[in-house]
């Protein structure tokens, strides 16, 4: 063996090894996490830094891979040609296609890539020192060669895609979604995790507590007679009406009533509970979450009034109802203990009527519609189109819900039997 040969042979290796670096890089880049690589860059990580530059003209780094990839494949092939044939004459042309397409698919495309695609991350951050120099010495030709590409899309009638929000939403969705199924994260996560990117499409309506339940006092009552009712309540922000219900003409926040009984120890009839009132706050019920969010950060309020299109009282809402939908309930010292659903041993609900369905499906992996109606109990009433009697059963979307108590025209309590794990079902009546 000649020492021509000899070098070929060893430029054959390194030509291989190239191939499969660039091949490696490839997938690994492609691959990477960016919220990780993102947070590790922010973290002042030379190497995460190195990898977002290069990712984020994916392009470049494209076609600086390709280029370089095919540049040394070919160059390899036409050296093995030339070996081979100095052995065996016209017939190694043969020999090197069969042999080169071998080495190159096995070693220098699956091997490295296989190895790259079991820890994306950590091959990225390894090889993006060493890619960055070479996607700069190669970026003039790739430049020529974008160019070109441009032009036959551009004459094919292919546009450039853009990233929409929708998008990016669907991805972080999916990313979520995916993190929990391989059990990276808790149901309870993922919930705040869902539970935040629908807060722009629940509105105020869907979590407000109703004007029917609210808790309000009247402002001609006797000083006495509010002091008792606001020491007895669990709430600290109570509206005040005046001549009818609907006629909200402030809230009284309990610390402040607290100061006023304070200066008026001595003869708290003087109390007055319109000077202490804080002017009432009035939204339209399809306000959405994120916008009251931002609101209540900007008023730095905590108590808001829903009105519906013709300004009626529907209800209130809170910061903590807010807060609620993201994370869960919250209970504290002073809630009173409400009707929350309790599962029997038969696999079947006893769920109040008042339960919101956005909780229940939370809470349940539950995936009942709640466009309709906020309720359980609205639920059955908008699908039954009837008010139903103590005992009926209704079949819809799969579930059972059977009447167990109803007061006047309110259901008030509701036997849920859920469908099987993995069936579906749609509106119906049985």
């Amino acid at each position: 063996m000649t020492t021509e040969i000899a070098i070929s042979i060893g430029a054959i290796g390194l030509l291989i090894a190239l191939s499969g670096f660039f091949s490696g890089s490839e997938t690994a880049l492609t691959a990477a996490s960016r919220p990780r690589i993102h947070h590790l860059a922010g973290a002042g990580d030379r190497r995460a830094r190195a990898v977002a530059r290069l990712t984020d003209d994916r392009e470049r780094l494209i076609g600086a891979i390709l280029l370089g990839n095919n540049a040394v494949n070919i160059l390899a092939s036409a050296l093995a040609t030339s070996v081979l044939i100095s052995f065996v004459g016209d017939a190694g042309v043969a020999y090197a296609t069969i042999g080169m397409t071998l080495v190159i698919v096995v070693f220098a495309e699956v091997l490295p890539k296989t190895y790259a695609i079991r820890d994306a991350d950590r091959f990225a951050l390894r090889v993006a020192p060493l890619l960055g120099p070479i996607v700069w010495l190669l970026s003039p030709a790739v430049g020529a060669v974008r160019l070109v590409v441009s032009a036959a899309l551009g004459a094919a009638g292919a546009s450039r895609g853009t990233r929409t929000p929708d998008a990016a939403e669907e991805e972080l969705r999916g990313t979520i979604t995916l993190q929990a199924q391989e059990g990276a994260m808790v149901k309870h996560e993922r919930d705040m995790l869902h539970s935040i990117l629908d807060l722009d499409e629940v509105d105020v309506g869907s979590v407000m507590t109703h004007r029917k339940t609210m808790e309000m006092i009247d402002a001609d009552a006797a000083p006495a007679a509010i002091l008792d009712q606001v020491v007895q309540s669990p709430f600290t922000r109570l509206p005040v009406w005046r001549s009818e219900p609907d006629n909200i003409v402030g809230v009284l926040h309990a610390k402040d009533l607290l100061h006023a009984v304070h200066a008026n120890l001595t003869d708290l009839e003087r109390l007055d509970v319109m000077a202490i009132v804080t002017e009432p706050w009035f939204v339209p019920e399809t306000t959405s979450l994120d916008e009251q969010l931002h609101a209540f950060r900007e008023r730095r309020a905590h108590v808001a009034l829903i009105v519906d299109e013709y300004g009626s009282l529907m209800g209130l809402v809170t910061l903590e109802d807010v807060i609620e939908e993201i994370v869960g309930e919250i209970v504290d010292e002073h809630d009173v203990a409400g009707g929350d659903a309790v599962e029997r041993p038969d696999g079947s609900f006893l769920i109040p009527g008042t339960a919101a369905i956005r909780d229940l499906n939370r809470a349940y992996d539950w995936d009942l519609p709640d466009e309709e109606a906020a309720t359980i109990a609205g639920l059955v009433l908008n699908e039954a189109q009837e008010i139903p009697e103590v005992g009926e059963s209704f079949t819809l979307y799969g579930f059972t819900f059977e009447i167990r108590a109803r007061k006047r025209n309110q259901i008030t309590r509701l036997r849920v039997i859920p469908r099987p794990r993995g069936g579906a079902g749609g509106a119906g009546d049985a």
